[in-house]
C-alpha cells in the first residue's frame, strides 16, 4: 500500500469512528478529496486507491486536470468562490458546484449547462458565522434563494456548504438546524440531501453535527504545493 492509499484508508477509518461515536452509518458521509495544488498524477493514484470525488478551488488548474484525467470517471466538484465571468466552464465541466451564494450565479449556471448534460448539482454556500473574510449568503437569505433556485432548469439544488472559523465548530449545529428547516419547505425535498461541512482538522465535530460530505485535503495528500492561483 502506497502513501496515498494509506492516507485515504486512515481518513476513511476516522470517518467511520466519528460516525460510530455519533451513532450514524458510515455510508451516510461522503469523502470529497480536496486536490487543489496537487498534480494530476496524485489524483490518478488516489483514484486507483478507490477515490472518485475530487474537489478543486482554482478554475484553470481544475480544467487542466479534467483534461489530463479525462479517461477516468471522476466526479468533479468546484468548491472555490464562483465568479460571474467563469460560470460557463463550471456549468460545462463540473458535476457539482459548492460555492453558489447569489441567484445570478445559479441563473448563469442554469443557462450555460448544456442540454445533453445531466442536471448540475449545486450547494449554497452559507456564511454561517458571519465572517467578514468569507464568501457565502447570510443564513436568513437561504430560504428565499432555495425557492428561487429550485425553479431553474438544469440545476439540482442539493444542500448547503459551510466553512466556519477554525475555532468555531459549534456552529456546525446551527448549519444542521438550517439544513433541516429548509428541507421541510423545499420544493424538491428528495434532492435536499447534502450538508457539506468539515475538513481535515474538524471532521469529527462536523460529522457529529450531521455533515453528509467532508472535504479533506491535507490529511489525504499532505501539505499543499504552492501554485499561482487562477
Amino acid at each position: 500500500m502506497n502513501y496515498l492509499q494509506d492516507a485515504r484508508q486512515h481518513v476513511l477509518q476516522q470517518i467511520q469512528r466519528a460516525c460510530e461515536h455519533a451513532q450514524r452509518a458510515p455510508e451516510t458521509v461522503q469523502l470529497l478529496a480536496v486536490s487543489k495544488t496537487h498534480p494530476s498524477e496524485s489524483l490518478r493514484e488516489m483514484y486507483a486507491a478507490g477515490q472518485r470525488a475530487f474537489g478543486e478551488n482554482y478554475l484553470q488548474e481544475a480544467l487542466d486536470k479534467i483534461e489530463a484525467l479525462h479517461d477516468l470517471e471522476i466526479e468533479w466538484h468546484f468548491i472555490g468562490h464562483v465568479q460571474r465571468n467563469k460560470t460557463k466552464h463550471l456549468a460545462e465541466k463540473f458535476d457539482w458546484v459548492h460555492g453558489v451564494d447569489r441567484l445570478i450565479i445559479a441563473e448563469r449556471l442554469s443557462n450555460q449547462r448544456l442540454q445533453d448534460q445531466s442536471d448540475l448539482n449545486i450547494c449554497l454556500q452559507v456564511n454561517i458565522d458571519g465572517q467578514d473574510s468569507k464568501d457565502g449568503c447570510a443564513p436568513d437569505e437561504v430560504a428565499e434563494l432555495v425557492t428561487q433556485i429550485s425553479q431553474l432548469a438544469k440545476i439540482k439544488l442539493r444542500g448547503l456548504m459551510v466553512i466556519p472559523a477554525p475555532d468555531n465548530t459549534a456552529v456546525f449545529v446551527d448549519a444542521k438546524a438550517l439544513f433541516d428547516a429548509v428541507k421541510e419547505k423545499h420544493a424538491h425535498p428528495e434532492h435536499w440531501d447534502t450538508l457539506s461541512m468539515g475538513m481535515s482538522g474538524d471532521l469529527d465535530a462536523a460529522i457529529a453535527a450531521g455533515s453528509t460530505m467532508v472535504r479533506v485535503g491535507t490529511a489525504l495528500f499532505g501539505k499543499r504545493d504552492t501554485v499561482e492561483k487562477k
